[in-house]
């Protein structure tokens, strides 16, 4: 498996392999906002296909009060392995621990990221990654589908940060 930063030719094979029903896929507007320098979107690859991706928000949560409790913390957002029978194989870890780096890298020593509370399978991973729970909120997002229909969404979540230990990065940068 590789990890790479999204490149403008991976767009169109996310949207194949991983999907978006959005008239805008999530995909585009991810790199869309990784080309405006608010994100860094991470791919992983297996056999040349894309299997994962997940988004560094440089700008933090969305969410004010999860702003106000830890004002300029940086996102890890969007984490995702598809297609399911490939979770619970070290992609989605391999995917936070590159997003640290990355983190690491810029000078930032707090790393956070929402879970939702329906997700216990996602809260066990992150919790063996080391992030704790720092405020519950409700992730409020909406999304317009290929017919024009906008779709809202309200999800009860935990934001969970982790401190990164400062020093020299002793990993290889792709």
């Amino acid at each position: 498996m590789e990890i790479t930063v999204c490149r403008a030719a991976d767009v169109a094979l996310l949207d194949e392999f991983m999907g978006s029903s959005a008239a805008v896929s999530s995909h585009a507007r991810r790199f869309a906002r990784q080309a405006a320098g608010a994100g860094t979107y991470l791919v992983a690859w297996l056999d040349g296909r894309p299997v994962g991706h997940a988004e560094v928000r440089w700008d933090g949560c969305a969410d004010p009060g999860v702003r106000a409790a830890l004002p300029g913390c940086p996102e890890l957002n969007g984490l995702a392995v598809w297609p399911p029978e490939l979770r619970s194989r070290g992609i989605g870890g391999a995917l936070v621990r590159r997003a640290e780096e990355l983190v690491r890298k810029r000078g930032r020593t707090v790393l956070g990221l929402g879970v939702a509370a329906d997700n216990p399978r996602a809260a066990g991973l992150y919790a063996r990654l080391g992030y704790r729970p720092l405020t519950e909120y409700v992730d409020r997002w909406s999304y317009e589908d290929r017919e024009g229909v906008t779709h809202e969404h309200a999800d009860p979540c935990t934001f969970l940060t982790k401190s990164l230990p400062s020093g020299p990065l002793d990993v290889k940068q792709s």
